[in-house]
Order: C-alpha cells, then structure tokens, then sequence
C-alpha cells in the first residue's frame, strides 16, 4: 500500500492532529518505510512456527508475568473517591473536542 501525503493528512483530521507540509512528508516516508517491514516480514515461511496466544512465557523464577489472583471489583464511589471533579458516578473533565 503506496501512503501518500494526502493519506498522512487524513489519518492527521481524523486525529485531531495538526501536522505542517514538512511534517505530513516526513510522516509519509517513514509511514511506507514502516508497511515495507510490514511487508517483508509476510514473505517470511512461518509453517513450523507454532500460534502463540503473547510473546511472554512461563519462565519460572524468572517468568514476566504475576501470577492472575482475582480481587473484588472497585464499587463506583471508590474509582472516583480521588477524582478532582466527580459527578453522578463518573468523572467530570473539560470538553477537549472542538471543531
């Protein structure tokens, strides 16, 4: 897939991103750089590679993962016991879309 400069500046609106001429060109290059690694990494023969569900393994000792132990939920007063601005249940923040 060819990212064109028009591509970069709709990915951007769509965002909410403001990108300048030079920006929106440099995000194209390195946007088709990144899909020509996507791209070579598809022509690799994975047949004898076997699915994995994540990258982390059980290691033991040294494993990366904490163990799953289930804890009751937060109630609703409690996630939002810290919040500057609360309301009804939910937190309260300023309007941070506008066009």
């Amino acid at each position: 897939m060819k990212i064109t400069e028009a591509t970069v500046r709709q990915v951007a609106e769509l965002a909410n991103l403001r990108l300048t001429e030079t920006e929106t060109a440099r995000m194209a290059r390195e946007m088709e750089s990144i899909l020509g690694h996507i791209d070579k990494m598809a022509e690799l023969d994975t047949t004898d590679v076997p699915p994995m569900a994540q990258v982390l393994y059980d290691a033991g000792e040294t494993g990366t993962l904490r163990a799953d132990v289930e804890h009751a939920p937060l109630s609703n007063d409690s996630a939002v016991a810290n919040a500057p601005l609360a309301g009804n249940g939910f937190f309260k923040v300023q309007l941070v879309i506008e066009r």
